[in-house]
């Protein structure tokens, strides 16, 4: 879990608050976990929560959107990467160089594993929102590995 705070924060300090928070606001509520999933999903989804609710205050913002209303993922042409050269260490870096909404998208669809509605709900965007940020994030994170 603290790597989860970490890799959405950037900071140790406020990764360390945010999940002792989390563990906090989990036992305080623990009537309300519904076993519709595991204990560590649920913690998972509030610490997610909470992360996100913390670059909010801090108003880091998703990187403006444009005219998408009809982006269509299919019709543009996919980006390749020569997988040879790729290693976990230059992924992460070009993650790291990506702009702050972009980050937290990637991180949320190909690290955490949600899917674009999950992430228009923690996000409070619209699906199509998280669908063309994830195509720009992947494209841009492309551009960097190249």
């Amino acid at each position: 879990m603290f790597n989860v705070c970490v890799r959405m924060v950037k900071s140790k300090e406020d990764a360390e608050d945010i999940l002792q928070e989390s563990f906090v606001d989990a036992f305080k509520n623990l009537n309300s976990f519904r076993y519709e999933s595991t204990f560590g999903s649920w913690l998972k989804r509030i610490v997610i929560n909470k992360s996100i609710n913390h670059l909010k205050l801090k108003r880091v913002p998703l990187v403006a959107m444009h005219d998408y209303e009809n982006w269509d993922p299919e019709q543009e042409e996919e980006d390749s990467v020569n997988e040879e050269h790729l290693d976990v260490g230059a992924i992460k870096a070009g993650i790291k160089q990506l702009p702050e909404g972009y980050q937290t998208i990637i991180n949320l669809y190909l690290i955490e594993g949600y899917d674009h509605v999950e992430i228009g709900e923690i996000l409070s965007i619209s699906t199509s929102t998280s669908k063309s940020q994830y195509h720009r994030a992947k494209k841009k994170l492309i551009a960097l590995m190249n």
